[in-house]
């Protein structure tokens, strides 16, 4: 199967209080298939959110490099690394960050306006994801009028905007009740089924880990299969 994340050796610390190296992630290897769900699951502080802000270069190893279709992350340049996310991942939070004086329409065109695609072909294209998301009738809601599932959906949305090659999910539905979560967990098997995306997912969610193709455990700074 095709590969399309590839990570070597990497490694990340931080320094405590007390002046020594708390070791977060040691020495991680592993790779990302395409079209597939990955699920990273571990407990709390494991390092399962550094390791996905690392991979999608929002943060930088001590050690390693990490390789998106066959591009070496971390040879790019800040700049070029932020150009490269934007048009080339797509992220989910557990907290939706949309914009709160934008509507649902302009949050998902944002990202497409920044790749400099003009606003009437974003706005297209993000009236589709809306659609695709089931929100075709609130794009012109801004966040606070629309429900915490709503707000999510629009957020899955706006990750699409740029068409991205791989999607990074840090607890989406972790702020959710159970069914706006089974929402987005079905929407998650679409994207993958239907549309033939690839999904990184950390996640605490049980319901969650049984949509994987793969489970990946962080312990002790290391990367387990489960």
């Amino acid at each position: 199967m095709e590969k399309i994340l590839i990570a070597e050796n990497i490694s990340k610390s931080f320094d405590t209080e007390k002046k020594d190296k708390l070791e977060i992630l040691k020495n991680i290897s592993f790779d990302i298939e395409k079209n597939k769900i990955t699920v990273i699951i571990g407990a709390s502080g494991s390092g399962k959110s550094t390791l996905l802000h690392i991979l999608s270069g929002l943060d930088k190893p001590d050690n390693g490099v990490v390789h998106i279709n066959n591009i070496d992350l971390f040879s790019l340049k800040d700049e070029a690394i932020s150009a490269f996310r934007n048009n080339n991942m797509g992220f989910i939070f557990q907290f939706h960050h949309l914009l709160p004086e934008f509507s649902a329409l302009e949050n998902i065109s944002i990202p497409q306006m920044i790749k400099k695609t003009h606003l009437k072909k974003a706005e297209i294209r993000s009236k589709e994801l809306l659609d695709i998301v089931g929100l075709s009738e609130r794009y012109d809601h801004k966040p606070a009028a629309l429900s915490g599932g709503e707000q999510q959906r629009v957020a899955v949305a706006r990750a699409l905007a740029n068409n991205p090659d791989i999607i990074f999910a840090d607890e989406p539905t972790g702020n959710l009740d159970s069914n706006n979560s089974e929402d987005i967990h079905n929407l998650f098997l679409r994207l993958r089924n239907d549309f033939n995306m690839t999904l990184l997912i950390v996640t605490h969610n049980p319901e969650l880990v049984k949509l994987a193709d793969r489970v990946l455990e962080m312990k002790d700074g290391k990367l387990f299969e489960k």
